[in-house]
């Protein structure tokens, strides 16, 4: 069992801003019901910019939910600008922290918030920059670094707790540990 802090049982069990919002302006989509995770967030933003409303809909474990709650708290009021700085990290401490397992939600959270904003931008992310690591989650060799480096990622467990790479087939786990021992070696 996980042991989750007392704000992540609330948002899970009484999560804050969920459905779709009616007058959304941007839209932000990640994950896949085929891995078990999927986020939809729903922004309203005014024309200076700030967010004036979020909702989402998440298909997941009580972390996702948990997460995509948060991040709706933490963004209304906030400029696109203000909520483009917001970390994974920063969701899980809102939380009071997420098991290291679990940390992969709110890396979710974030990037779908990064989709929403290109979305009302008008920005089409087209593909992913890097070579394709993990197939079964969609995670390429440039996320993997950016994981390593940004949260001190050892382990390919480590990067299977952030990212999901690795947890489905584990054809990519060679290729991983590859990638983190080149980061190390960078120092």
């Amino acid at each position: 069992m996980w042991d989750y802090t007392d704000k992540v049982k609330d948002h899970f069990l009484k999560p804050r801003n969920v459905g779709e919002l009616e007058g959304a302006n941007a839209v932000g989509e990640t994950g896949s019901l085929s891995c078990g995770d999927a986020l939809k967030l729903f922004l309203k933003v005014d024309e200076n910019e700030k967010i004036v409303d979020a909702t989402f809909m998440t298909f997941g474990c009580a972390s996702a939910v948990a997460s995509s709650s948060a991040l709706t708290e933490i963004i209304k009021g906030m400029t696109l600008d203000e909520a483009s700085k917001i970390t994974n990290d920063d969701i899980s401490d809102y939380l009071g922290g997420l098991p290291k397992e679990k940390m992969h939600c709110s890396v979710m959270g974030q990037s779908a918030l990064k989709k929403a904003i290109a979305d009302y931008r008008g920005i089409q992310i087209l593909e992913k920059p890097g070579e394709m690591v993990c197939e079964c989650f969609d995670v390429t060799d440039l996320e993997i670094i950016e994981a390593v480096k940004a949260n001190s990622l050892e382990t390919t467990e480590d990067v299977t707790d952030y990212l999901k790479a690795g947890g489905g087939c584990g054809q990519c786990l060679e290729r991983i540990e590859e990638i983190i021992e080149s980061v190390k070696a960078k120092g």
